[in-house]
């Protein structure tokens, strides 16, 4: 188990100092864009900017959240499935991805974007939205689902578990926020002021460990190159604090987790469902999916399997 979700670790420590930035910035409005082919939302907030992309007159609204030093490119595919029906809002956070940083720069990452998504949805009066979401996408999906219910239409995580911290307790103790935080403040102490040649090395071996497909690679790996060193080490810090499993019962939205068995010596793919089976213990409704020959970034080793599980999940 740990082997596995030790790769989102590795994901955090490839994140270098930004190469480039876009040539947009989080608050560009929708006109400006005309030209790339997509729009802009116009909404004001230093955590994230958002991409849309769908038909004027769509069947629903899909809120896609990609995770740790990713960007919205992650979902190029399934939105080229999606986007004759739905519209879809492809989410870049503040400091991954080239993004400037922005309110991103110091503190928690992933519970401030939760809160601007929930006033995202109000403002842009969006009605029940699906809100899928990888990695740490699915930890905010989560947030978001069970602090704002009456937000969320229908909730898909994709491979990420509500406490990662558990991967860092010691064998035979039971984790909790408190007492892995002591190991989240070393990692995060490594991975904010560790030598950027590591970073640059790693960041091969760890991409290449979450995605089976070669071909689909490149663009992950750029996008940890371009993303703000400090906003990824803070992000992952409150990753492994956050213990979201007290907090699942207050989802109400319908919930599917997709999810791949872990890659570690003697660890079966039952044993897998049955980590992520206790995981998600308070919320018994959820539907629990192992989809096999993938990595970690599902979307883009199994891209139709992913599609045709998303069609499912909305229909």
């Amino acid at each position: 188990m740990k082997t596995a979700l030790m790769n989102l670790l590795a994901a955090a420590a490839l994140a270098t100092p930004a190469l480039a930035q876009e040539s947009h910035g989080a608050h560009a409005p929708a006109a400006a864009q005309a030209g790339h082919g997509h729009a802009h939302a116009d909404f004001e907030s230093g955590r994230f900017h958002v991409r849309i992309d769908g038909p004027e007159h769509p069947v629903g609204d899909v809120i896609l959240i990609p995770g740790l030093s990713s960007s919205p490119h992650v979902w190029d595919q399934l939105t080229d499935e999606l986007k004759g029906r739905y519209r879809l809002h492809r989410i870049h956070v503040q400091g991954f991805a080239g993004a400037p940083a922005e309110d991103n720069a110091e503190g928690p990452v992933s519970a401030p974007v939760a809160e601007d998504l929930a006033r995202y949805i109000r403002e842009q009066g969006l009605e029940k939205p699906a809100v899928i979401g990888h990695s740490m996408g699915g930890t905010i999906g989560m947030m978001l689902a069970a602090r704002h219910p009456d937000t969320v239409g229908r909730l898909m995580v994709v491979d990420m578990v509500p406490f990662m911290g558990a991967m860092f307790g010691a064998p035979g103790t039971n984790p909790t926020a408190e007492s892995v935080a002591p190991m989240a403040d070393q990692i995060y102490a490594a991975m904010s002021q560790g030598p950027e040649d590591a970073y640059r090395q790693q960041a091969e071996a760890t991409v290449t460990s979450m995605i089976k497909t070669e071909s689909a690679r490149s663009g992950p790996l750029e996008d940890t190159r371009r993303s703000d060193r400090q906003v990824s080490a803070s992000a992952y810090r409150e990753l492994i604090v956050t213990d979201l499993r007290p907090e699942l019962g207050r989802i109400t939205a319908p919930t599917e987790v997709l999810y791949v068995a872990f890659d570690f010596p003697g660890m079966t793919p039952g044993m897998t469902d049955g980590i992520y089976r206790g995981s998600f213990a308070n919320l018994p409704g959820a539907e629990l999916k192992r989809i096999d020959d993938s990595a970690h970034f599902i979307m883009l080793d199994q891209p139709a399997v992913f599609a045709a599980e998303v069609n499912a999940f909305l229909e």
